[in-house]
C-alpha cells in the first residue's frame, strides 16, 4: 500500500506553550488510523497541524502529502490536494446556505463548474442516506443545527468532497445513540465509496464498530508513545491511559512501550 501522509519529528506551540513534541506518523492509502490519549495530549492540534490550521507554529519537522512537502502550505491547497477535517464543535456561518457552500468547495477543488441539478440531485441523495431532512440544504450553514444536524453536515461534505484522506476530530462527541449510528454509517460508506485514508482522533470508539483498524496511536504530552493494532483499542476501553501515562518518563527497560518505542528508532 503506497505511503500517502509521512510526518517526521513534527513540532508545534500555541503561542509559548509548546505542545507537539516530535510526532513521526506514517499512513498508507486506504488505511484506517486511530488516535487516542487524555486530555490535553495535543491530539485535537495535530489535527490542525496537518491541515494548516494559522494558530498553530510549527516549530519543527515535516508533513508530507502525497510526495509533497505541505509542512508550511495554506489551508486551502492543502484542502485542495485532497484533506479533509472535521470538527468537535462544528461552527455556524451566517449568510451561506449549507448547499451554496459544499458546492463551492466542490467547484474549487476540481476547477470546473458543477451543473445545478446533477449537484442537487446528488447532494439530496446523500443526504437521505444520512437521515437528513433535505430542507436543511437551504438553511444557512450550522445556523440553528442541532449538535447531531451539525455533525450530520459534516459527514454529508466528507461524502460529498471525496477527500484522499479524512481527519475526523471527535465527530462522535456529545451524539446519543442514534446520531452515532447514523454519523458512523456515513464514514463506513466513504470507505466503501472513496476507499480513501481515514485519521481517527476519538476518545469514544463507537464509530469504530463498523471500521476495520488497521493501527492504533496512543499519545500522551504532545508525544506517541505506543503503537498497536484494533486490540490496543479495546484494551484502553478496558483501562483507560494510565499505564501510558505512568510510562511516558519510564526508564525502566523491561517496559512493554520503551521496547516499542526503541523498537520504532
Amino acid at each position: 500500500m503506497s505511503e500517502l501522509l509521512k510526518i517526521e519529528g513534527l513540532k508545534a506551540k500555541v503561542e509559548d506553550t509548546e505542545i507537539l513534541n516530535g510526532i513521526d506518523l506514517t499512513v498508507g492509502s486506504g488505511e484506517v488510523h486511530v488516535i487516542m490519549g487524555p486530555n490535553g495530549a495535543g491530539k485535537s492540534t495535530l489535527g490542525s497541524c496537518i491541515i494548516g490550521d494559522p494558530r498553530y507554529v510549527k516549530t519543527g519537522g515535516h508533513i508530507i502529502f502525497k510526495g509533497e512537502d505541505i509542512t508550511d502550505a495554506p489551508t486551502d491547497k492543502i484542502a485542495k490536494m485532497g484533506i479533509f477535517l472535521s470538527f468537535q464543535n462544528p461552527i455556524e456561518v451566517p449568510g451561506i446556505t449549507l448547499a451554496n457552500f459544499i458546492r463551492t468547495a466542490l467547484e474549487l477543488k476540481t476547477g470546473e463548474r458543477i451543473r445545478m441539478w446533477d449537484f442537487r440531485k446528488s447532494l439530496e441523495a446523500t443526504m437521505k442516506l444520512l437521515g437528513m431532512d433535505t430542507s436543511y440544504a437551504d438553511r444557512d450553514l450550522n445556523v440553528g443545527f442541532s449538535g447531531g444536524e451539525k455533525k450530520k453536515a459534516e459527514i454529508l461534505q466528507l461524502l460529498m468532497l471525496r477527500p484522499d484522506l479524512a481527519i475526523l476530530d471527535e465527530t462522535d462527541s456529545g451524539l446519543d445513540v442514534d446520531a452515532v449510528h447514523i454519523v458512523s454509517k456515513g464514514v463506513e460508506e466513504y470507505k466503501k465509496q472513496v476507499g480513501g485514508a481515514l485519521l481517527i482522533i476519538t476518545h469514544s470508539t463507537r464509530i469504530l464498530e463498523a471500521l476495520h483498524v488497521d493501527k492504533t496511536h496512543v499519545l500522551v504530552d504532545g508525544r506517541i508513545i505506543d503503537h498497536g493494532d484494533a486490540g490496543l483499542v479495546d484494551e484502553i476501553n478496558d483501562n483507560g491511559f494510565e499505564r501510558f501515562i505512568n510510562c511516558e518518563n519510564c526508564k525502566n527497560d523491561d517496559c512493554e512501550v520503551n521496547k516499542k518505542l526503541n523498537d520504532a528508532k
